[in-house]
């Protein structure tokens, strides 16, 4: 790996064999691309359903979470920029276990995006006479011809990432500004033309007559606001393949989520609004909306495609036309990006070592070829055992977060071991933030709860013989040594979250919805530990993980080496 000045920041193109050509409007529009998805066709319904309108606040509070989060990896991505940076980070600050294990949440996150976005349009098209058949919607589940286009739609988007970052930039950047426009007009004509003020205290009021605080929080990871708002992090996935990636990369990750949080929360009142208020009145509340054995037609409609349904029985024709291309376009597009960012976290495992070195072999378009393959076959796996969008969007946002959360960690590690080295945006108050950020993360993986913590633990086990397997047989050639000590605070973090959901208040309900009869299994979420001071535990948990991994990090000798392999030094 080769890195040669060009002009200030720029990196050469021969950096890590990847193409760099890919600018600034390319980055952002990338996160954009990725946070304007499924979650705005489906996430203002699911959510509401969980906390009514108060469910406003959910959105507001997720918001400031992942823009703290962003802040956070704008630092570390203007510091590293390299392909699959979340999966990067921990590597060098902890080492390879600590990076492995992270990295690894990071691809199971990237790779499960992209088969729930194509769920989405399968799912949003259910209602369509012609498209009948590709859905049971009584069972949750693809049909086989499902199943058929499913794959077909997998395969398409594995095709235009294989012709290359070039290429899939053009088409990125006309999908992101359709998926960006089109919520923008419907909360546009939905907040002119057909908002309802009464909805936003009827169904059981603003707040729900009890626990309304709770099922505010309950909201953020079960209602998909959290999986909504992710996807800043691409423009950091991305960034080996970034013109002037030290300049561009941080403002393309706070300037995504910055925009992509006005919109949600826009959206989010404008769905209350524009719901038609006799529909309201024959669910009676707002959970009734969501109820999946409802013999009510309209509000089956609204449950396949929420935003369609709100904009036909509102008389709105042209715009319900306009939703139903949108609900192919936004998930598709962001399916699209995410298989490209899953297959840079892998090609970014390879590069720390921990996977097999074909993962970094790129093809004439320089994108890794084996890294794109591989992972549209595990998107076409994770099909299969979660039938619906909403069962798989809590497990996605666990494994998201938890990737999130090795990056305040890092930050914390390198401000002592690397304080010197450049910075093109340094966080404000780091010492204060990067800890307050890891308590928010770890907040968010325990108000999703027991069984989609312990659903999530599954894959982590999954990761560690796949990982081990390719230390066992020696399938990279630079694998590394494992660096235990630096990572000795890991599996205490990872047993620590699990008892703390075991005994928590949240988490109702398998994420396999009996699919396999999985829910009978472990039934955890026992309300042992008394809510508010579940939080306060949480947050006490997380500084000690938190600062016992400070103590643990790297020496900076160490550090230095693994710098050297992004930064190395210049040829005589």
């Amino acid at each position: 790996m080769a890195i040669s000045e060009r002009s200030g920041n720029e990196l050469s193109l021969d950096f890590e064999g990847m193409q760099r050509d890919a600018s600034f409007f390319d980055l952002i529009w990338a996160s954009e691309g990725s946070i304007i998805g499924s979650g705005w066709l489906f996430g203002a319904l699911t959510a509401a359903t969980l906390a009514g309108p108060a469910v406003i606040i959910s959105w507001i509070i997720a918001s400031v979470i992942i823009i703290i989060l962003a802040l956070v990896h704008a630092e570390l991505g203007g510091m590293f920029p390299v392909t699959g940076g979340t999966s990067r980070y921990p590597h060098y600050s902890f080492g390879s276990f600590a990076g492995a294990t992270f990295g690894w949440f990071a691809y199971v996150q990237a790779a499960a995006v992209a088969p729930i976005e194509v769920l989405a349009v399968i799912q949003y098209f259910s209602s369509v006479s012609w498209a009948h058949g590709i859905w049971n919607a009584n069972k949750g589940i693809l049909s086989g011809s499902g199943i058929v286009v499913a794959i077909v739609l997998m395969i398409l988007f594995t095709a235009v990432n294989l012709i290359g970052i070039r290429w899939l930039a053009r088409a990125n950047t006309s999908i992101t500004t359709w998926k960006v426009i089109i919520p923008i007009l419907t909360i546009i004509i939905f907040l002119l033309f057909k908002f309802h003020g009464s909805n936003f205290s009827a169904g059981g009021g603003f707040f729900l007559k009890s626990g309304a605080f709770k099922a505010i929080l309950d909201a953020i990871p079960a209602g998909g606001i959290v999986f909504s708002l992710l996807g800043f992090e691409q423009a950091v996935q991305i960034a080996g393949e970034s013109k002037n990636p030290s300049r561009d990369v941080p403002r393309a990750v706070i300037g995504s989520i910055v925009l992509g949080g006005l919109i949600y929360i826009l959206v989010q009142v404008a769905f209350i609004g524009a719901l038609d208020p006799a529909l309201l009145t024959q669910a009676g509340t707002w959970a009734h909306l969501n109820d999946p054995n409802t013999k009510n037609v309209a509000i089956q409609a609204l449950q396949a495609s929420p935003f369609f349904t709100v904009a036909k029985l509102a008389g709105i024709g042209w715009l319900a036309w306009i939703l139903r291309v949108d609900a192919a376009v936004s998930p598709g597009g962001t399916a699209l990006i995410y298989l490209t960012s899953a297959s840079r976290i892998s090609f970014g495992l390879s590069k720390n070592g921990y996977v097999p070195d074909a993962f970094e072999k790129n093809n004439k378009f320089k994108v890794p070829t084996v890294a794109i393959l591989v992972t549209s076959g595990v998107g076409i796996l994770f099909l299969l055992p979660f039938p619906s969008w909403n069962s798989m969007v809590g497990v996605i946002t666990s494994a998201s977060v938890i990737m999130y959360a090795g990056a305040p960690l890092a930050l914390g590690a390198l401000r002592k071991t690397k304080a010197d080295l450049p910075r093109s945006y340094r966080l404000p108050a780091a010492d204060i933030l990067a800890p307050v950020s890891f308590i928010l993360a770890n907040w968010i993986v325990y108000w999703s709860g027991w069984v989609t913590y312990s659903t999530l633990m599954v894959f982590f086990i999954i990761g560690v013989i796949l990982i081990g397997a390719s230390f066992v047989f020696n399938l990279n050639s630079h694998r590394p040594d494992i660096d235990w000590t630096a990572a000795i605070w890991v599996v205490p973090y990872l047993v620590g979250m699990g008892i703390l959901s075991w005994f928590g208040q949240f988490g109702t309900g398998h994420p396999f919805n009996g699919f396999y009869g999985f829910e009978h299994i472990l039934n955890g979420g026992t309300l042992a530990i008394p809510f508010y001071w579940d939080l306060l535990i949480v947050a006490a948990f997380s500084l000690v993980i938190y600062y016992g991994a400070q103590y643990f990090r790297l020496p900076t000798s160490q550090v230095d080496k693994y710098i050297a392999e992004v930064y190395p030094a210049p040829a005589e």
